[in-house]
């Protein structure tokens, strides 16, 4: 979408499609999910877990970083990611109004 659309939309779609657009990527499902099981990595964990160059994994982590999936905190020479729970939550939050306010097929 580009930028002059964007205005169009609320605040919170525009946000919502940001979010939805990350997970568009069966690598950062991947990266997700790792966390998940994990709790926390360092790229090279993620580089021995995926079939991605360090590059393309680091770029990534930025994509999931940028809308907020995703912390990383300064350990020494590493970065240490992690799931923003508070992502996650209003995440979930949101796709449990959509499934509360579903009213059923058009038929």
């Amino acid at each position: 979408m580009g930028i002059s659309k964007a205005v169009l939309f609320s605040e919170e779609q525009n946000r919502l499609a940001s979010i939805a657009k990350v997970f568009g990527h069966p690598a950062r499902i991947a990266i997700v999910q790792y966390l998940l099981e994990n709790r926390t990595c360092i790229v090279s964990n993620l580089i021995e877990e995926l079939p991605l160059s360090q590059s393309t994994i680091s770029q990534h982590l930025k994509e999931l970083k940028n809308v907020g999936m995703i912390k990383g905190e300064i350990e020494g020479p590493t970065i240490c990611y992690c799931l923003n729970q508070d992502m996650i939550k209003e995440l979930s939050n949101t796709l449990n109004q959509i499934n509360k306010e579903f009213k059923g097929c058009c038929k």
